[in-house]
């Protein structure tokens, strides 16, 4: 039998890890044993435990309590007590998810102990190292043995940068050898599996959200919220939305929003508008809700505007670029960053009219955490057979 060690810490890692759990559950568990490190980057109650009970994923095995800090810090205390973890349990291979300091802190731990990295949403960039996530995704892929990759744009990304896409057999798969399959979305597979389990009604009332007509926005990037003139911008656009359109704005608040709005008490009276309904982090469950019955969709997050995409709804980026550029050559999303004028005239090109937007399938068809589970006990089964 396999083992995996799968280290996750944020809601999109929860989300996705939910997809190849449940596959295990059902298809793969005579394969594959799953051990699953929770390292506590997201630590809020709404941020975290909400998503391991209502996506049915098991519980953790270990729960390292980092919490936040500073890059560096956070990104070193989670390096000392994964190399405590894979020490103790030695898997066949690392199972990692996206491009957070999980990821990153994992990926530097098992290349140093020649542990196999699986890295799932593989070749995603935005070609902006000043942000993070671009730097994580960077290293990950280039240490990882198996790259599992969601669009026909990772795979070009991947092409650029030198990996051979040919997956050539009789070789071991290592990280100068790794094999890159084109698989599909994991977010798609659960979009697809919850979506019939949720009631707008059902929402509306626990969230105690007014009116027929919204756009849903969410927030959280440091370079939208950290500063006061930047959020205030972003706060006048949606209240200026809501009353041109005749829309309420439902918000649900990230807690590093949050935090930051407490310490910006000249922006409350931009919040106070009746339109814009706030309500606390919504789970994944109730997000799908949000973002299916919305009219439009305003986010600076990557999970956020692929979701929109998978319930067929436009949706405004704040953000000067994406990694998911198929949804802006699709026509179906905007890049709008946090500028006033851009974001107003953004909500006026989708709301204005009836537009007929397309959504073609950019990202599989629903099964691809079973294509990885496949994948991952041929190779590493094969290797041991051979």
């Amino acid at each position: 039998m396999i083992k995996l060690v799968t280290v996750i810490g944020a809601r999109p890692q929860f989300i996705k890890a939910a997809a190849i759990s449940r596959a295990i559950r059902k298809h793969f568990s005579k394969h594959i044993r799953e051990v699953i490190v929770h390292t506590g980057q997201h630590y809020d109650e709404n941020m975290a435990k909400v998503f391991f009970e209502e996506l049915e994923i098991p519980k953790e095995k270990y729960n390292l309590g980092i919490g936040s800090g500073s890059h560096a810090a956070q990104t070193a205390n989670m390096m000392i007590a994964i190399e405590e973890v894979v020490l103790k349990e030695n898997p066949d291979a690392m199972l990692l998810y996206g491009d957070t300091n999980s990821t990153l802190a994992a990926c530097l731990v098992a290349i140093k102990l020649f542990i196999p990295i699986i890295h799932v949403e593989a070749g995603v960039r935005s070609y902006n190292k000043i942000y993070p996530e671009e730097v994580n995704r960077l290293i990950c892929d280039h240490f990882s043995s198996l790259l599992f990759v969601p669009s026909d744009a990772g795979m070009r990304s991947l092409q650029k940068e030198g990996f051979i896409l040919e997956n050539r057999t009789g070789h071991p798969v290592t990280p100068d050898n790794p094999r890159v399959f084109r698989c599909g979305d994991i977010m798609y597979d659960n979009t697809l599996f919850f979506l019939n389990k949720v009631k707008k009604a059902d929402v509306f009332r626990k969230y105690k959200i007014s009116g027929s007509s919204y756009i849903l926005a969410t927030m959280h990037r440091p370079s939208n919220v950290d500063k006061a003139e930047t959020l205030e911008n972003i706060l006048k656009a949606l209240a200026s939305i809501a009353e041109k359109h005749s829309r309420n704005i439902v918000l649900p608040l990230h807690p590093r929003t949050k935090q930051k709005l407490s310490e910006m008490p000249a922006l409350h009276n931009i919040l106070s508008s009746k339109r814009i309904q706030i309500t606390e982090p919504a789970s994944f469950l109730d997000m799908i809700a949000f973002e299916r019955y919305a009219d439009l969709v305003i986010t600076d997050s990557g999970g956020v505007q692929k979701e929109a995409y998978f319930v067929r709804k436009p949706c405004l980026i704040m953000l000067d670029e994406t990694p998911w550029p198929e949804l802006v050559e699709s026509k179906n999303a905007l890049l709008v960053g946090s500028d006033y004028n851009k974001i107003c005239q953004g909500a006026d090109h989708f709301l204005n009219g009836n537009k007929e937007l397309q959504f073609p399938l950019l990202y599989g068809d629903g099964s691809a955490s079973e294509f990885i589970c496949e994948q991952i006990i041929e190779t590493f089964d094969g290797a041991r057979r051979s």
